[in-house]
């Protein structure tokens, strides 16, 4: 199954950036213990992938059910866009849920933008927190950038530069465009958190310009037109 296409008409409308399914590797004993959901989990996305929606739908169910989380996650966003049977938002919940306490970083992300948009469960910022923050410790980028941006605004969380620009760095590391112009930016002021690092800052930039950011790009041009010394005027004759 796609899980980005699903997780977008989820969260159409939100300003979410999805990068598709993240898991965390499992231990080997469960991996092993798995292994036949794992192959019905593929079959699942195969009839998925070739349109045959219904069939999918069930194939994801005795695989979630069996206990793999991917199949889980990919159930529950069947359900809740109502791909191949009945819409069914509570039974979504319970087993994006599901997925996301068995470790599923894109499910403990998903699961947390919907409190913190109150989409499907009840609007709550301290338990949208608290699912990005699972899934950033694991390394979800944008779950990152998410707890990043509560840390920096004090949303449910006490206000922490600190650990805001930790969070950032981290998304940085990872791709996220809006992370690395931060990190730039506090390279280049410090706000005294980080000691000011004019070269640190140029490197973010040019990332973050690499990727199509305007901003970054003219930030850059600044710093190039600020390094070159100005020329000696030319004597008159």
């Amino acid at each position: 199954m796609s899980t980005s296409r699903a997780i977008r008409r989820l969260l159409a409308g939100l300003a979410a950036t999805l990068v598709g399914t993240a898991c965390q590797p499992i231990p080997y004993a469960v991996a092993a213990a798995q292994a036949p959901a794992q192959a019905l989990t593929d079959q699942a996305v195969q009839h998925y992938e070739a349109g045959q929606q219904s069939q999918a739908l069930g194939e994801f169910r005795r695989a979630a059910e069996q206990g793999n989380r991917l199949a889980q996650f990919d159930y529950a966003m069947m359900l809740l866009n109502g791909e191949g049977g009945t819409l069914d938002p509570s039974g979504a919940v319970q087993w994006l849920e599901r997925a996301a306490n068995a470790g599923m970083t894109q499910a403990q992300y998903v699961y947390g933008k919907m409190f913190d948009d109150g989409y499907v469960v009840g609007k709550s910022i301290p338990q949208a927190n608290l699912w990005y923050e699972k899934a950033a410790r694991q390394g979800h980028v944008q779950a990152q950038a998410a707890i990043a941006n509560e840390y920096f605004i004090g949303r449910g969380v006490p206000r922490d530069y600190k650990t805001a620009f930790g969070w950032y760095e981290k998304a940085a590391r990872g791709g996220d465009l809006p992370s690395q112009y931060i990190v730039a930016s506090y390279y280049e002021r410090g706000y005294g958190v980080v000691t000011p690092d004019p070269g640190r800052a140029r490197l973010w930039y040019e990332k973050a310009a690499a990727q199509g950011d305007v901003a970054a790009q003219g930030k850059l041009d600044a710093m190039n037109r600020v390094s070159v010394p100005p020329t000696s005027p030319v004597p008159a004759r």
